[in-house]
């Protein structure tokens, strides 16, 4: 037992053989306790009373606590004792008060000395034996439940050992091989053979990851299958060589394993592409098993967008006025993409084709260039990169690109938040001069997802391509304002009606200035260099508004919500300190979205009038404006760069040193105004063709929108249908970045803002 190593006793002696019978395992300890004193063993020795265990059992005495002893006896009382027949003693059990102190002297010393004890008996009204006698039994019990605590650890770390070691026996017993799984019994299986095995187990574990992915990007479960060998025999079912040259045919032999709708594409093959490996072969990491999904992904993604590009497509149902609206019980038999949308969200899908003045081929090299897509739609593109590219074509063409993307695209009000989104771009030429992209979103999560959509672009005879773009996405309606719902609905918000004419606009103000015949207006004015330099500063000063007004990322802004101002009107202060051009300061810019009820095109002529310009300009001291310089930009009457000097209210030419960059679009989606106050001498630099990139501009403008309630609108429609109008005004608010917005501030560009509109208004004669 516990304790009894320090010393043995005769079998002989009382005390064994009474402990035997019924003495408690605590006094057993004791003793060891009382050899650490000789004069503890030797009261125990030569005076202990036979009798004390019985004395003890009758009077309910217990050492678990060991706050509770017998009243000590001198030797004396105990030879007197001897003499006289035996008599149960008194006990004592301590009071709670005595138990108290000696448990606290205790955490602090647990063994006291003699000098301890006795001022402890004095203090507590003890005997210094009751005091010795607490501690030596208070040691004991201490030190039995330590031993009782390790003997539990012990036995349950045995146990541990004890199982593990069964686990090894039998694993020496069945030896398996870590990399395949199989038996590990050497002499049994061939090389090849456990090389097969390794390799099944490889393209199990990376199937299983393939479903995953599947299930995060197409938004329902892929069931993965029970082993990799059960795939078709084609091993290059990942490969972009599996291309759909025509229109019809089957699918890839993995797409149809992973439970992928394909279609009824294909029926040629285009040769691999250089980079991209087949997952036959030993990859052995998780990028590649992810870039075989998107690349499976985007093969789906391009059958969807051909099948609805068809011209003769059942996915499309014909309207009243010609236009087509998608049918969802078509789509939903035939697409893999489809998956229920969350309340309040709704579907956009719409379709358009146009002619352009551009080659297929160069059209697809724009597409695949973040920087130059965000030129070429620069009032829907703000910002645009290319995060991986997956696989950049064949033979030094675009053929077989892949690319994930992240872009902003955006409305040109404050009323609408800008789409952002991360998507694969893929590109394929079908035939000769017949080109296809695709886009995917790959960011379900967010509230606006782009299922499969771009266009499919052939080339005409004439220099001149024919495109048919498809625009197909799911988003959160709650977040539109009422204004914008029907116009978005329309597809003339985010629709392939307005990429078409964005495009069709922006291909022929490129092909006017790379044309060698320049019109008559601007032969004399400026040189081929300056007209460069002057279209590159417009573009700076459209870029700068429409950030102002759309709140994208391509430039910071601080949003600020003011009890003075009205929901509808953003306000918002930017930091120009290290802004080419442009000195330290704070520009403040607020911007609101009102609904006219007359035209689009009747507002347009209003704004782009010169003589008009005093009507609406709130700032002193100016009245009409004069043309000095126009740069046409389109064939359409109102595409076009000027510079304009303000003249004063009496007629007579302004005395100050600035004139007005002004541009002007319109088109069947959208019509713009666009100005800002330039420095006379910077100005001439940028004409003689210098950098344009160090000229100040803080432009403010208007946009203005068909309401979506009549339809795609001619641009010199007349009629009375209504519009919806965006004012932009930024003002340099001062020439310390660190100054604080005061409210002075803002109620001055409230008042500027409303009460532009109001003149506008008075000037139609509308409400």
């Amino acid at each position: 037992m516990p304790g009894f190593s320090a010393f043995e006793l005769p079998l002989s002696s009382p005390l064994i053989s009474m402990s035997k019978q019924n003495f408690p395992t605590l006094s057993f300890s004791n003793q060891r306790e009382m050899m650490e004193g000789h004069s503890e063993l030797g009261l125990i020795g030569d005076h202990f009373d036979g009798g004390l265990l019985g004395r003890i059992k009758d009077d309910g005495y217990e050492s678990r606590s060991g706050s509770d002893n017998f009243e000590g006896a001198s030797g004396d009382d105990q030879e007197a004792a001897n003499d006289q027949p035996k008599r149960k003693k008194k006990y004592h059990r301590h009071t709670p008060h005595q138990t108290q102190e000696l448990e606290a002297f205790f955490k602090d010393c647990n063994h006291p000395d003699e000098k301890q004890r006795a001022d402890l008996s004095r203090r507590l009204g003890l005997e210094n034996k009751q005091v010795k006698f607490w501690f030596q039994n208070r040691r004991t019990q201490m030190k039995t439940q330590i031993e009782r605590h390790e003997n539990m650890i012990l036995k349950q770390e045995n146990e541990r050992l004890r199982a593990e070691n069964s686990v090894m026996r039998e694993a020496m017993a069945n030896p398996m091989c870590n990399n395949c799984g199989g038996a590990a019994i050497p002499g049994q299986i061939s090389f090849d053979e456990h090389q097969i095995r390794i390799e099944n187990a490889r393209l199990k574990d990376e199937l299983n990851r393939i479903c995953a992915l599947a299930n995060k990007f197409l938004g329902r479960p892929i069931s993965s299958l029970a082993s990799p060998m059960s795939l078709p025999a084609s091993n290059s079912g990942l490969e972009l060589g599996i291309g759909r040259n025509g229109f019809s045919g089957g699918s890839s032999g993995l797409g149809m394993s992973m439970g992928l709708d394909f279609g009824d594409f294909s029926g040629g093959t285009l040769p691999a592409i250089s980079g991209i490996r087949s997952p036959m072969g030993l990859m052995g990491n998780e990028i590649h098993a992810e870039r075989s999904m998107l690349l499976e992904l985007a093969l789906v993604a391009m059958d969807e967008l051909l099948k609805m590009a068809q011209a003769d497509s059942p996915l499309w149902i014909k309207m009243d006025g010609g236009k087509e609206i998608l049918n969802q019980e078509e789509y939903a038999r035939m697409s893999s993409f489809i998956s229920p949308t969350s309340p309040g969200y709704v579907t956009e899908a719409s379709r358009e084709t146009g002619v352009v003045i551009i080659n297929s081929s160069a059209l697809v090299e724009t597409m695949m260039d973040p920087e130059r897509w965000s030129e070429m739609f620069p009032s829907m593109v703000s910002r645009a990169v290319t995060l991986d590219v997956i696989a950049s074509g064949m033979g030094g063409s675009r053929n077989g690109s892949l690319q994930v993307m992240q872009a902003e695209i955006q409305l040109l009000s404050p009323l609408v938040p800008v789409r952002q989104l991360s998507f694969l771009r893929f590109c394929k030429q079908h035939a000769e001069g017949l080109w296809a992209v695709v886009d995917a979103s790959i960011d379900a999560g967010r509230n606006f997802k782009r299922l499969p959509s771009g266009f499919l672009v052939q080339d005409t005879p004439n220099g001149f391509s024919k495109i048919t773009w498809v625009e197909h996405s799911q988003y959160d309606e709650s977040l539109i304002h009422q204004l914008y719902r029907p116009l978005i609905a329309s597809g003339l918000g985010f629709g392939a009606p307005r990429w078409i004419a964005t495009l069709q606009r922006q291909c022929e103000c490129l092909a006017i200035h790379m044309s060698s015949s320049i019109p008559s207006e601007d032969a004399t004015a400026i040189s081929p260099a300056g007209r460069r330099s002057m279209l590159k500063l417009a573009q700076r000063m459209a870029n700068n508004f429409f950030s102002g007004i759309c709140l994208s990322s391509s430039q910071k802004w601080d949003t600020h919500h003011l009890g003075n101002v009205g929901d509808e009107i953003k306000v918002m202060t930017r930091k120009n300190t290290d802004v080419p051009g442009e000195p330290p300061s704070i520009v403040l810019c607020a911007a609101t979205s009102v609904w006219m009820p007359v035209s689009r095109q009747r507002v347009f002529d209003f704004l782009r009038d010169e003589r008009m310009r005093g009507e609406w300009v709130i700032l002193s001291g100016i009245g009409q404006m004069k043309e000095m310089l126009r740069i046409s930009k389109g064939q359409v009457d109102g595409n076009s760069l000027s510079v304009l000097r303000a003249n004063a209210n009496n007629g007579g030419e302004s005395s100050n040193n600035t004139l007005f960059l002004q541009e002007t679009w319109n088109d069947t989606s959208c019509s713009a105004l666009l100005y800002s106050p330039v420095e006379v001498e910077s100005l001439k630099v940028v004409m003689s063709g210098g950098d344009s990139t160090y000229v100040a501009l803080i432009p403010s403008g208007f946009t203005i929108h068909p309401d979506g309630h009549s339809g795609t609108q001619d641009v010199d429609d007349g009629g009375s249908s209504g519009c919806l109008l965006t004012v932009g005004l930024q003002i340099l608010l001062n020439s310390l970045p660190t100054a604080k917005l005061t409210a002075e501030s803002v109620e001055t560009v409230n008042d500027l803002i409303t009460g532009t509109i109001q003149k506008i208004k008075a000037s139609l004669g509308v409400a």
